[in-house]
């Protein structure tokens, strides 16, 4: 292939394949008789090799270490790729799921001190969704409940309500681990207690509302985050128990 073409195939530009050949890092194995540039099969593998490690942030200097390493096989770096970018996942994860506790807990209209929300929600600060939460909901009735409740509540307060959220999730994890139905008895029950749960703390949340957070829970892929974090698959199962709860109760 000429580098025009694997630079079409690669997703990165002439200018790119170029720099890599000055560099050493990646020289195509062949010439044509004018001079131009022929890449192999093997050199296009070792291409996939640099820019996955480009992707997980290695400067080209440790790229072309690892690579030219004599002692190293694809399968070994196979093995090294996929534990580093099954480490990014899992911090991702992990900071998604503090971005939706963040956003759940605007939403409730927290009042604490930000010692207090950092207590109780961890280290990012859920005021940066004033916005967006006001601008999908500020115009609703359970917005203006949620705010009138909340906006009494205290630092030992959140601390309950958060632990009756996560032991509802928890539950419907261990319901999901166990093969049980989104639609049994048993998923609908804690789908239930989860509504209760908002109508409790936040604002009244008959079935039918309930199932549109249910849906909600598929539809943005930030609460989908959230939910299978804790179990994969989980974002669905809830969505489901709920919808099938609403329909139970409708």
């Amino acid at each position: 292939m000429n580098v025009g073409e694997v630079a079409a195939l690669a997703g990165v530009t002439v200018r790119t394949l170029h720099h890599y050949d000055r560099i050493g890092l990646l020289s195509p194995s062949g010439r044509t008789a004018s001079g131009y540039r022929q890449y192999s099969p093997a050199d296009l593998d070792r291409l996939h090799q640099v820019l996955l490690y480009r992707e997980l942030g290695f400067p080209l200097e440790e790229v072309a270490t690892l690579l030219d390493d004599p002692s190293a096989d694809p399968a070994a770096h196979l093995r090294r790729q996929h534990r580093l970018l099954r480490d990014r996942l899992d911090r991702t994860s992990a900071m998604v799921a503090a971005v939706e506790k963040e956003m759940e807990a605007r939403n409730m209209g927290i009042s604490l001190t930000p010692e207090e929300r950092f207590e109780v929600f961890g280290e990012h600060d859920p005021a940066r969704y004033d916005v967006e939460v006001e601008e999908r909901w500020g115009d609703t009735d359970a917005y203006a409940q949620s705010k009138r409740k909340t906006a009494a509540y205290s630092k030992d307060d959140w601390v309950r309500i958060k632990a009756e959220g996560e032991d509802v999730e928890v539950r419907f994890a261990a319901a999901l681990r166990a093969g049980v139905a989104p639609d049994s008895v048993e998923a609908m029950d804690i789908a239930e207690e989860h509504r209760q749960q908002i109508s409790r703390y936040f604002y009244d949340c008959p079935p039918q509302m309930h199932a549109g957070l249910g849906r909600m829970y598929v539809e943005d892929e930030r609460f989908t985050a959230h939910y299978d974090q804790r179990a994969p698959g989980l974002a669905r199962f809830v969505s489901t128990a709920v919808q099938a709860n609403a329909a139970r109760h409708g």
